[in-house]
């Protein structure tokens, strides 16, 4: 059994696509990082870097204590890796999955939320348009990167579905809020609307529909209290 600590971005959502498609048993505890549930001495204990998600293996292969897994990608290794599938065995193809999924890590997730930061801070802060600009056209570079893979090949790492394919997905969805038109990337369409029938990936996509805040409905003292928490983090102390 896993528990996935978990709230629906598209980086827990990576996850929950990984174990609807395996139909392996887990569940989700909520951590809503909106309020701040990452910041709790608990949650520190099991991710220092106060993101989510974060898997708890209770029954690991070496039948000891529950191992704990921070990092998206990390957990996607380790749940692939431990059930056996969507995650090859053999060097070469190995490899085309892993350069795939820490791309994703490295490049679309950090470009893409970037790209969407700013697109949604409009001008409350100030003329923003340079980074607008900026990570709006890196996100359509990386969508070109995926287009041109997805002319060579069927899916990201070859033939084979992987978690590679999966790990890219959820960060794709949002292709409208990211200013990009998909009709561009014929390769790419063709992926994603493959991707999108699998009963798998909607099913992992549909986890925690129901955890969604609206935040008109926050209190303007919660709202401050929330804007401080999460934006212009710094360094936290070392306890004492």
């Amino acid at each position: 059994m896993y528990d996935v600590h978990y709230w629906p971005t598209p980086n827990g959502k990576k996850v929950t696509i990984l174990l609807e498609e395996l139909g392996a048993q887990y569940k989700t505890v909520p951590c809503n990082i909106g309020r701040g549930d990452q910041f709790t001495s608990a949650f520190l204990k099991m991710n220092p870097n106060h993101r989510m998600p974060v898997l708890v293996d209770h029954s690991p292969k070496d039948g000891g204590e529950p191992l704990v897994v921070f990092e998206s990608g990390a957990i996607m290794l380790y749940v692939a890796e431990k059930e056996g599938k969507f995650y090859p065995q053999a060097t070469r193809p190995r490899y085309q999955v892993t350069q795939w999924l820490i791309w994703q890590m490295a490049n679309q997730g950090p470009k893409s939320g970037e790209c969407g930061h700013f697109r949604r801070l409009g001008d409350t802060k100030g003329d923003q348009s340079y980074a607008v600009n900026r990570f709006t056209d890196e996100v359509n570079r990386l969508y070109g990167v995926l287009n041109n893979r997805l002319y060579e090949s069927r899916y990201l790492a070859g033939d084979e579905y992987t978690i590679a394919d999966m790990i890219c997905y959820p960060w794709t969805v949002n292709w409208q809020a990211q200013g990009q038109d998909i009709a561009e990337f014929k390769y790419f369409k063709r992926w994603f609307e493959e991707l999108g029938a699998r009963p798998g990936v909607q099913r992992g996509m549909a986890v925690g529909a129901d955890l969604s805040e609206d935040p008109s409905k926050l209190s303007q003292e919660e709202r401050d209290r929330r804007a401080k928490l999460l934006y212009n983090q710094r360094a936290r102390p070392v306890p004492a």
